[in-house]
């Protein structure tokens, strides 16, 4: 059977094109389920993705409000920790009623005869000042380095105590603090120094009482005032005269900047022990100001600019030597300060200053030539006020007070009280003594020089500064009466009556042998020395007044005449030459101790009293310094300087005349030239190998009796050694002589 065959029917192309573009619908359910099955798979995983970011968003959303909730917790349960804890440190302090702010330490301001200020003294070391007294840029560096927001936040700066935390934190240490200058009044006012919580705590509480009770400006001031400077300096008054040496109305910016800059560390930033560390800070101290609008750019370019400050490691300058006095004999006239007080001295300021730069020069000069490292110089008026007071060549390097405190042997500077004495007893400036080599028990005294000028009068035996003439006389008038007049004079310190008294080897303090020749220029009146004349607090209620006006008298006015005589003849011819001022007449004693241990030169003008002392603290001999020498010449200048000016005055009654010789023969009457053949008579056959005694001229007072002459035994000059007695001077003899009777000499001896 013949299989049917079909044909394929031919499209045009164009035609399978369309068709191949148009699917059936078998294809387009395929191709659609292909769709829809890929497009809920994308759906899905989209879906996924979505799911996954909302379940985290809300995790975020959950612990945010967690972490919200649990800080709130946490705060009110901290809030209630920390109001407990400042509940129970509260509980356990006074009554804020019953809270004051305690006093300041008082302060002695210490002002001179012009009323310039010499020191002041207390435990703060300088006086409270008012805001509008400092100077302005003192409170802006203050607030500009330690509290910028001073003038805004309660007494507590939260956001400054953040920023401190923060800054610690980066840190890794302690570099910034947050406490508010309101804090640290409170600490300075009210806490120790230790840290605690419980310091802490009340450290707030206080602030927080400060701010309620006070204005920012009053805060200010407190702090201002109480605050450590460094070096012994509270408050600004003291800091600026400690390293400026003016008040602190008159400090510049460039100072205002390093006060502020030692707050941070007062010992560590001061200028006195470390300027460098001070002045980099007191940049940091200027930058500061100029971010805070205090200054301008200007302003702190010229402060930049500013030579470096220095200080001195102490307080410096000699009058702090006075004020050291002050406070001695301040307790003893008041007793013990409780307010603020204002001492009136009778220092001369400007004589100190000159004084003292003529003792450093002069030491500095010959100190090393002569091997002398210390001196002292003291000047008083007719009453005893003290005008000058110098207690060593630098107050900065030692403290101690040679003028007041020091005891040293004043040599022949001790002679003056021996002259008058004898005076007294009815000597005169023309008895005759015989200069020759004399042994009083084992101590043979010899001169300076070691000459001898046979008969001489007691002004050439006193000029000369004679060792044999003085000793004689102490023993004719008697030690105990030689220490006697001394006493009576202004010697305080304890003497040794014995016959080497008379050249001065008993110890005293250069201020009372000072005050001691001084009723030689008054007319014979007692002189106290004091420096204190006027004690009065701030609003001017006087506490103390001085009442040295009216002396006793100590001298007869013949003696001091005479004694004016004489000790103008020891600087117009003899050993105190070099201590003449022109147009003035000077009357002094030189004294030099032995082994030249102490020169010394006293002197006096109708206008001042002087003594000027050269040695070595430890008692080391200089290079034969003498009275005559150094301490002579200081005298000179600082006198010189001290009556520029000042109305000539003469001495009570001496007659300057021509240079008198060991023996002349000058004829007059009392009230002239001396006349020496009166005292010549009774000797005019004198052998000074041979002669055993030396008889004593007519008594001045012919009612009184005539004293017998101590029998002093002479020495050849063969027997004599050294230039200065023995240390076992006048030491009583263990044994008395069995062989003769007692004499005189051994009852004053105590033989």
């Amino acid at each position: 059977m013949a299989r049917k065959t079909t044909k394929k029917r031919v499209e045009p192309s164009f035609r399978k094109k369309a068709t191949a573009r148009k699917p059936n619908k078998t294809t387009a359910k395929s191709g659609a389920r292909r769709r829809n099955s890929s497009k809920s798979g994308g759906s899905k995983s989209r879906s996924g993705s979505a799911r996954r970011k909302n379940k985290s968003r809300s995790l975020l959303v959950r612990f945010v409000k967690s972490s919200v909730y649990w800080c709130f917790v946490l705060g009110i349960w901290g809030a209630l920790a920390v109001g407990g804890l400042f509940a129970f440190y509260g509980a356990q302090m006074p009554a804020a009623d019953s809270w004051e702010v305690p006093k300041r330490p008082p302060n002695v301001k210490i002002v001179a005869l012009n009323s310039q200020i010499i020191a002041n003294r207390g435990a703060t070391g300088g006086e409270a000042l008012l805001l509008s007294d400092m100077s302005p840029f003192i409170p802006q560096a203050v607030i500009a380095i330690e509290d910028r927001r001073f003038y805004s936040h309660f007494g507590i700066d939260p956001i400054g105590l953040a920023r401190a935390m923060f800054s610690n934190v980066m840190a890794g240490r302690t570099v910034q603090g947050g406490s508010t200058l309101t804090q640290q009044l409170a600490k300075n006012l009210f806490l120790s120094p230790e840290r605690t919580l419980e310091r802490k705590v009340q450290e707030v509480l206080l602030s927080v009482w400060l701010e309620h009770n006070f204005t920012k400006d009053q805060i200010l001031e407190m702090y201002l005032n109480r605050v450590y400077f460094g070096s012994g300096a509270y408050g600004v008054q003291a800091a600026s005269r400690r390293y400026f040496h003016k008040p602190a109305s008159d400090v510049t910016l460039s100072e205002a900047a390093l006060l502020a800059g030692l707050l941070k560390a007062p010992s560590r930033l001061s200028p006195a022990r470390n300027p460098d560390a001070a002045e980099a800070r007191a940049q940091v101290v200027l930058g500061s100001m100029s971010r805070s609008g205090f200054i301008d750019d200007n302003q702190a370019t010229v402060a930049l600019t500013q030579p470096q400050i220095r200080a001195k490691s102490y307080w410096s300058g000699s009058e702090n030597f006075a004020a050291d006095r002050v406070m001695s004999d301040l307790k003893k006239v008041i007793g013990e300060v409780k307010e603020d007080l204002i001492v009136e001295t009778t220092l001369d300021l400007n004589l100190q200053k000159d004084a003292e730069v003529i003792l450093r020069d002069t030491l500095d000069q010959n100190g090393k030539k002569y091997a002398v490292k210390e001196g002292a110089i003291v000047a008083l008026d007719a009453n005893g006020a003290i005008r000058i007071l110098i207690g060593g060549r630098s107050y900065e390097t030692s403290q101690y007070d040679r003028a007041s405190g020091a005891k040293r042997q004043p040599g022949s500077a001790f002679k003056p009280f021996v002259y008058a004495a004898a005076l007294e007893q009815g000597r005169t400036p023309q008895s005759v003594r015989n200069d020759a080599p004399v042994r009083i028990n084992k101590w043979t005294p010899k001169n300076y020089d070691q000459k001898y000028r046979g008969p001489v009068t007691l002004t050439v035996g006193l000029s000369k500064s004679l060792n044999t003439i003085a000793a004689q006389l102490v023993m004719e008038v008697g030690p105990k009466n030689v220490a006697k007049t001394a006493r009576r004079l202004g010697i305080e310190s304890k003497l040794t009556p014995n016959a080497s008294i008379s050249l001065g080897t008993s110890e005293v303090t250069l201020l009372e042998l000072t005050s001691a020749y001084a009723p030689f220029m008054n007319g014979g009146y007692k002189a106290t020395p004091h420096i204190i004349s006027r004690v009065m607090t701030t609003s001017g209620r006087v506490l103390y007044e001085s009442s040295f006006q009216n002396p006793p008298r100590v001298l007869s006015t013949g003696v001091v005449q005479d004694m004016n005589y004489m000790l103008t003849e020891v600087v117009r011819s003899g050993t105190g030459r070099k201590a003449q001022i022109d147009n003035w007449q000077v009357a002094g004693k030189t004294g030099t101790s032995q082994s030249f241990r102490d020169a010394l030169f006293v002197g006096y003008t109708a206008n001042l009293t002087m003594g000027v002392w050269l040695g070595n603290d430890n008692g080391k001999p200089t290079q034969k310094v003498t009275g005559g020498g150094l301490p002579a010449q200081i005298w000179q200048k600082v006198m010189t300087n001290a009556h520029y000016g000042v109305p000539v005055a003469s001495l009570p009654r001496v007659t300057v005349t021509a240079p008198l010789g060991e023996i002349s023969n000058i004829n007059g009457t009392d009230n002239e030239p001396l006349d020496l053949t009166r005292d010549l008579k009774p000797i005019p056959n004198i052998s000074i190998e041979s002669t055993s005694s030396i008889p004593i001229p007519a008594q001045r007072d012919q009612a009184s009796k005539p004293r017998r002459q101590a029998q002093i035994k002479p020495q050849t000059r063969s027997q004599s050694a050294g230039l200065t007695p023995p240390g076992d001077v006048g030491r009583k003899s263990q044994k008395s002589r069995p062989d003769r009777p007692k004499s005189i000499l051994d009852v004053i001896l105590g033989q």
